[in-house]
């Protein structure tokens, strides 16, 4: 008799465990997010976010190697779940126009989220802070977006797509930049600086953007 391959399926001890890992993973992000808004970035320990979890700091360290891992896995997850969200939002229109509109609305709902804002800049301000990670850091924050969120964008606004690659991730990280200045000062301001006047800048600045990326005397509807 030839050898036999085995193959093993999956038991419902095995998907057990698997389930629990992944709810521990989520329950630990819940935690960083709330910790890292909260206390600073570089305030935070561990230590916190394992307790707030309700969690060890063998269980943090079994899921994520540090700090800065667990604010990637954050900025990954927020990544994903922007996408998942837009793609079925932006799909459904059938003018450029009425995209922009949608896109528009979402970053201003985003600028109004104060935990995600915040961790935003908090991590920024921990790589500036940092100058020898910031390269590091910033290199591999471009390329987790440029993995997901750009050829996405790109997809459902194909006039972004007619730009070259460096000039489409250059644009990425001003849209990028002007939606944090803008989500800081609706923050600290927000009866000044209201979501209407929010919608007004982001719709200028992605009308611009998608001027721009237009092919010549073509323009976008």
């Amino acid at each position: 008799m030839g050898d036999a391959k085995v193959v093993l399926k999956p038991t419902k001890l095995n998907a057990h465990k698997q389930k629990r890992a992944l709810l521990t993973r989520n329950q630990l992000l819940r935690a960083a997010r709330a910790v890292f808004a909260s206390d600073g970035f570089e305030q935070a320990t561990v230590e916190d976010i394992a307790a707030l979890a309700g969690k060890t700091r063998g269980a943090f360290y079994a899921n994520f190697e540090d700090k800065e891992d667990v604010f990637y896995a954050i900025f990954e997850d927020n990544i994903i779940r922007d996408m998942e969200q837009l793609g079925p939002l932006l799909s459904g229109l059938p003018t450029t126009r009425r995209r922009v509109e949608a896109l528009a609305n979402y970053l201003v709902e985003l600028c109004d989220d104060r935990e995600r804002m915040l961790l935003n800049l908090e991590f920024k301000l921990y790589a500036i802070r940092h100058d020898l990670k910031r390269q590091r850091l910033a290199n591999l924050y471009t390329c987790m977006c440029n993995r997901s969120s750009l050829p996405e964008l790109t997809r459902l606004l194909p006039q972004l797509g007619n730009a070259p690659g460096l000039s489409q991730t250059v644009d990425s990280f001003a849209i990028s930049g002007i939606l944090d200045g803008l989500a800081l000062n609706h923050l600290f301001n927000p009866q000044l600086l209201c979501k209407r006047e929010l919608m007004r800048y982001l719709r200028l600045c992605l009308r611009e953007l998608l001027s721009k990326s237009s092919l010549p005397n073509t323009g976008w509807k």
